[in-house]
């Protein structure tokens, strides 16, 4: 039994929650407006697609692949991308909710994160590299032995990150932002 293969298609308002998305590739599709809040998702491939207003909270992604995917004003709250196939995995999020997600081990270079709110947010172990947090709010985001270089953070907010867990050779930082790199000494600067 082989599975659809869906080209240049648009969803609107769609419930796949109440109506599952049939597996298969989907290539150059928009989903707008449309439910995926506890959906199974699983060995679901996404190419050259874009979300839109769409919920995936708490769904199942499990060995789906994810491949110049962009979402904007998305609501992904609980997903487990360390479950997805990473072979080409790559991702743009604009205005999105990631609350804890997790990108545990993943190579993400040049990964965009654009006005998100990224609470508890696994990034252990990843590679963000050149990646770009613009206006995102990292309160509680986990980052350890994570690579950050050039990545980003001149407008991000609430962060902790540990420069001697980390790799961060020419991560860019706002001098308030970079203030923050202190917080494990807790020093007082005047």
């Amino acid at each position: 039994m082989s599975t659809p293969f869906v080209e240049d298609q648009n969803y609107k308002g769609a419930d796949f929650h109440e109506n599952p998305l049939p597996k298969g590739e989907y290539d150059n599709c928009t989903f707008t407006n449309c439910n995926f809040k506890n959906s199974d998702l699983t060995n679901i491939s996404f190419t050259a697609t874009t979300f839109r207003d769409c919920d995936f909270s708490m769904a199942s992604i499990i060995n789906s692949s994810f491949s110049e995917v962009e979402f904007y004003n998305c609501k992904l709250l609980g997903l487990l991308f360390n479950e997805c196939n990473s072979f080409l995995m790559s991702f743009y999020f604009n205005n999105c909710i990631l609350n804890f997600s997790s990108f545990h081990k993943l190579k993400l270079i040049k990964i965009k994160f654009e006005d998100c709110n990224l609470e508890q947010v696994d990034f252990s172990e990843c590679n963000l590299s050149m990646g770009d947090f613009g206006g995102s709010n990292l309160t509680n985001t986990i980052f350890e032995n994570t690579n950050l270089q050039e990545a980003d953070f001149s407008t991000a907010s609430n962060f902790n990150i540990d420069p001697e867990r980390n790799n961060l050779k020419k991560a860019k930082f706002s001098t308030e932002g970079a203030l923050l790199l202190l917080n494990k000494y807790k020093i007082t600067i005047e």
